[in-house]
């Protein structure tokens, strides 16, 4: 057990021997933090916050009440060996968020970076991998496996189904249900999710120049233009942005050699559907 002798603890907590609690971690009323939990310095548990598995919690993170972070995962594969959940610095997870270790059926450990923020009542499921500057609104919930990238918003009440990929700097639209892999950028609304197109304010924050903007949209256009498979697009959009860094990291993304299906525009050809998306 190793206790900074800055921290504080209030006396309803339990921190069970063998937790690491960092310089100035504030542990709040009723708290239960776990003997195989380490706990970055300046990080505050506010109260009912249950931390538990082998969980690591990144310093500067905030934690509001009845947070439980590090629970055994829900996969009916796992069998119960050690896993890992690893949350990096700076995190803000705010009321009844949960999130669970890997399972010892995959690959064991849970990751989510630095500077990210999950409103009330987020879930992170099992193996999941997440990037830094995600931002998870209320009620968000990600199935087992699933990878958000860089700066990835999710609207409120919105899911993504086991094992999607979400590329860098999407946008999931609140209430939304993405069941296949969106690409860096794209623009995701309705249930089930089509591309709607991309995400402009989120490609402007991040200082994109409007010449790549602009090339992105055409490329987008191109990729997914039904009048033939996506992987035959992909090569005439790799021919006509040979030059462009965002093309070229769009492209990088689609996995063509497995079977993955991608979120894509609405059909309108037929009835509103949504493809897709499949190579």
């Amino acid at each position: 057990m190793s206790i900074s002798p800055s921290a504080s603890i209030h006396k309803t907590a339990v921190v069970e021997d063998g937790a690491t609690i960092g310089d100035h971690v504030s542990i709040g009323p009723f708290c239960h933090v776990g003997p195989t939990v380490s706990i970055g310095a300046n990080s505050r548990l506010m109260s009912h916050v249950v931390m538990e598995g082998v969980t690591t919690l990144g310093e500067g993170a905030t934690v509001f009440h009845h947070a439980i972070i590090g629970a055994a995962p829900q996969n009916g594969k796992h069998k119960g060996g050690p896993t890992r959940l690893v949350v990096g610095k700076n995190c803000l997870i705010r009321e009844g968020v949960t999130m669970h270790t890997g399972s010892d059926s995959s690959t064991g450990i849970t990751t989510v970076g630095d500077d990210c923020s999950f409103l009330a009542y987020a879930h992170v499921a099992h193996d999941c991998t997440l990037g830094n500057n995600v931002t998870f609104a209320n009620n968000v919930m990600i199935g087992g496996h699933v990878v958000i990238g860089d700066g990835v918003i999710i609207g409120g009440g919105a899911g993504v189904h086991q094992f999607c990929r979400v590329g860098h700097h999407a946008f999931v639209g609140g209430i939304a249900a993405l069941v296949n892999d969106l690409i860096p950028y794209g623009s995701a609304i309705g249930v089930h999710a089509h591309l709607a197109g991309l995400n402009i304010v989120g490609m402007k924050r991040g200082g994109m120049p409007r010449a790549q903007i602009h090339e992105m949209r055409h490329a987008v256009k191109m990729l997914f233009d039904r009048k033939a498979p996506v992987r035959e697009n992909a090569v005439r959009v790799a021919e006509a942005f040979p030059e462009s860094a965002s093309v070229i990291d769009l492209l990088s993304f689609m996995d063509f050699s497995s079977k993955r299906s991608y979120c894509s525009p609405l059909d309108k050809d037929h009835g509103g559907e949504s493809g897709n998306g499949e190579e």
